[in-house]
């Protein structure tokens, strides 16, 4: 239980790479506030409705609840915390409910998305100028802004106990072009410059700023589009090479318990060579190396 006595914060951890980060701090020990719009009672905000539609799916899996009780039952204690994180005020009342009910913040891993909300598989491969500028609303007013939100809300109590470490999940690949979508490869690049520039402010106060680049991850949402689970997806030839989002949430919890973290302060890490680094795998016991983009022939 290396993060036994850790408070930690995953925003969008209702699915996904959030799910995944958020559990493995639980099977660490910590304390875990679960974020996101997707709750029991409410469900997916409408906002993925042109999603969904394109998918062919009927719903949203996952709620920022059933993240909670993963993280509990992981060994840790989840709290499941509503919050838009385009909103400042919501942003802003989730971080003084971490330091009014513990004083404290140890983990804040931004994953708030909202890219996928006019994601549609018809243009993922389309030339620029051919999609939609609701991408970048998507991307960026929903995307890397909730990352910076989340940044300047948390920083004070950060600055002021002099510790802590800020994850950003991002795309990074050597700096290759994301082929296929600009505005993708754009934002993910935003979100890389953000946590270098926090970190050079925040390297001062002892507080650390990094982004983890993991690979192809097999969320909930890829599963769905090959018809498969995570219990059948070696039986699906084309997902040999992903890794579970658990992967990238045992590359932070040994972040986390790193006393030098410090020395990594504004850089991108892949989390194939974080798991090489520090001896982690992913659950099925492979070390998944980074992943990359297809060269060109």
């Amino acid at each position: 239980m290396k993060l036994a006595d850790r408070i930690a914060v995953v925003t969008g951890a209702s699915r996904g790479a959030g799910r995944g980060v958020a559990v493995e701090l639980g099977a660490a020990g910590a304390t875990v506030y679960v974020t996101g719009r997707s709750t029991r009672g409410t469900g997916a905000p409408p906002a993925y409705g042109r999603f969904l539609e394109h998918a062919g799916m009927a719903a949203m899996p996952g709620t920022i609840d059933d993240t909670a009780d993963a993280v509990t039952a992981a060994g840790g204690r989840g709290i499941a915390v509503p919050c838009d994180h385009s909103d400042p005020e919501q942003v802003g009342a989730l971080f003084a409910r971490v330091e009014r009910e513990h004083g404290r913040l140890d983990v804040l891993v931004n994953n708030a998305w909202g890219g996928h909300e006019s994601f549609t598989v018809d243009t993922l491969s389309t030339p620029f100028w051919e999609q939609p500028l609701s991408h970048w609303d998507a991307m960026f007013d929903r995307g890397v802004r909730n990352h910076l939100l989340a940044c300047r809300a948390a920083a004070p109590l950060l600055v002021r106990q002099r510790r802590g470490l800020i994850a950003a999940t991002t795309f990074w690949d050597r700096g290759r072009y994301l082929q296929g979508n600009l505005y993708y490869d754009v934002a993910k690049a935003a979100l890389n410059r953000i946590a270098f520039g926090v970190a050079e402010e925040l390297r001062p106060h002892g507080v650390t700023s990094l982004a983890l680049s993991p690979g192809w991850m097999r969320t909930e949402l890829i599963l769905a589009a090959f018809k498969t689970d995570e219990d059948h997806w070696r039986d699906v030839p084309p997902l040999a090479r992903t890794e579970s989002p658990r992967y990238l949430g045992r590359a932070v919890v040994a972040l986390a318990a790193d006393p030098a973290i410090l020395a990594k302060s504004g850089g991108v890490y892949a989390v194939g060579d974080l798991a090489v680094e520090y001896g982690f795998t992913d659950i099925d016991g492979r070390v998944v190396p980074p992943f990359e983009m297809p060269s060109e022939s």
